[in-house]
């Protein structure tokens, strides 16, 4: 078997892996990017860009209902076939052509296949071996995970992927997990005609954000028609002959549906390449440093999704920017990967978040105070809809005076995050935070009265 060597292998060609390989081709690098599947990866085809793009129409047509002189020239309900057919452009219809030119222009080598460590720094892929000089960087992300429901998979579920490229609404539809991919797919679905019914273990949608998102996304997914079980754990599912599925409740309930998505959560994909021969255990996240480096290591790096730091499209690329720079041996580390990362909740409405919550700042033994003020407490939110349902908060911590968190509950929230992001990550002062002026009539007002609230 012939040995091909590059400088750099990057396994993997979703965002995180793109990003790694590009740049460090940019470097200067001789790069083999491996990808068994489709270069863009989970985030391009079977995630953030097909759902963003099902959920879109109706929050479109939410904030038009909410301005008069507008509203009244909707008529109609949305289309789903045309909805389908805009998230099938989006998507590519799953080609992945128009990704390669990038890759192309620096340079980067894409070899497709099935990539499997074969030792230090060398690597199968079908019958070629190869050989980094410098160094692996494993970015193969994650996948759906199944909880040990009996029957469950016998059942024949939904996944995200699934769910964000089917090619008809179902009749009804039973969502398991009442996180981002739950939410955000039961919203869409519900929208495009479809009786969904949400199950969540926990008594709160949205567990890990502040309490008053998680109700407030509930209150805006029970005004869509979504059915809502929070504390209801599933012990069994089935499917019949004719295609309908059942969903067995603890309490003994049984709910039927046309299909079934599971959104419990993901598995990272690291027991599939090979890594006990490179003296990695495989089977769960990747542990690794600040600079990405897994166990110590000074050649294997762990980029995005599997090595769990942030499960987040956007924090896989910073991570990939990080790993490259290192590997072109610049001194760097990441810092904003935990908690500064930002997070958007595409319901209606929106939940935009960076950092704690107030609950998460408190466990970490911060002495915090949290401002709360409405989210459309200022002139500019009466342009996109007086008095649409949305809470605001920034966790304040008192000893430093800096803003350690921040949560937006409301419509079209998501674009108003970053200078949140800011804020939190460079720790500016809350006196310094004054003086950033924002602009009037716009929805950036809000910084002015959660200032004012707090008593600056």
């Amino acid at each position: 078997m012939a040995e091909r060597e590059f400088d750099a292998i990057v396994i993997g060609a979703g965002p995180a892996g793109e990003v790694c390989a590009g740049r460090l081709a940019d470097g200067g690098l001789e790069v083999a990017l491996v990808e068994q599947e489709l270069v863009g990866g989970e985030c391009s085809y079977y995630a953030c860009m097909p759902s963003k793009a099902l959920l879109r129409p109706a929050e479109l047509l939410a904030e038009v209902q909410r301005v008069p002189g507008a509203r009244e020239m909707i008529s109609g309900e949305l289309d789903p076939d045309v909805v389908l057919r805009r998230r099938d452009e989006v998507i590519h219809d799953r080609d992945d052509a128009s990704q390669l030119p990038w890759l192309e222009a620096r340079g980067v080598g894409l070899i497709r296949g099935h990539a499997s460590f074969s030792g230090e720094r060398t690597l199968t892929v079908g019958r070629e071996a190869l050989r980094a000089r410098r160094a692996v960087v494993v970015a193969t992300g994650t996948a759906a995970a199944f909880p040990p429901i009996e029957g469950l998979a016998e059942a024949r579920p939904w996944t995200n992927r699934e769910a964000t490229t089917a090619k008809r609404v179902p009749s009804r539809l039973l969502i398991l997990g009442g996180g981002v991919v739950g939410v955000e797919m039961a919203q869409a679905w519900s929208s495009l005609g479809s009786s969904v019914t949400l199950v969540e273990a926990e008594d709160r949608l949205l567990a890990g954000e502040e309490p008053f998102a998680s109700e407030q996304v509930a209150a805006g997914l029970g005004r869509g028609g979504v059915e809502i079980r929070t504390g209801a754990r599933a012990t069994a599912a089935s499917r019949g002959q004719g295609g309908q599925v059942s969903l067995g409740l603890d309490g003994g309930e049984e709910l039927r549906g046309d299909e079934l998505l599971v959104a419990v959560g993901r598995r990272p994909r690291s027991d599939e390449i090979g890594l006990e021969a490179a003296g990695v255990a495989a089977g769960g996240y990747l542990e690794v440093d600040d600079q990405l480096r897994v166990g110590g290591s000074q050649w294997l790096y762990a980029i995005g999704d599997v090595n769990g730091r942030a499960l987040l499209t956007h924090m896989g690329k910073y991570q990939g920017r990080i790993a490259a720079d290192h590997i072109l041996g610049r001194d760097v580390a990441a810092t904003c990967d935990k908690l500064g990362s930002p997070r958007v909740v595409f319901t209606e409405p929106q939940v935009a978040a960076v950092g704690r919550t107030l609950a998460a700042a408190g466990e970490d033994g911060l002495d915090v105070r949290a401002v709360d003020v409405e989210t459309a407490a200022n002139a500019g939110a009466s342009f996109v809809g007086r008095n649409a349902p949305g809470t605001s908060r920034l966790v304040v911590d008192e000893d430093h005076r800096v803003i350690v968190g921040a949560t937006f509950v409301g419509p079209e929230v998501a674009e108003s995050l970053h200078a949140a992001t800011i804020a939190v990550t460079a720790a500016i002062p809350l006196e310094q935070l004054w003086h950033a002026v924002p602009t009037f009539p716009t929805r950036s007002e809000l910084w002015l009265r959660l200032l004012e609230e707090y008593g600056l």
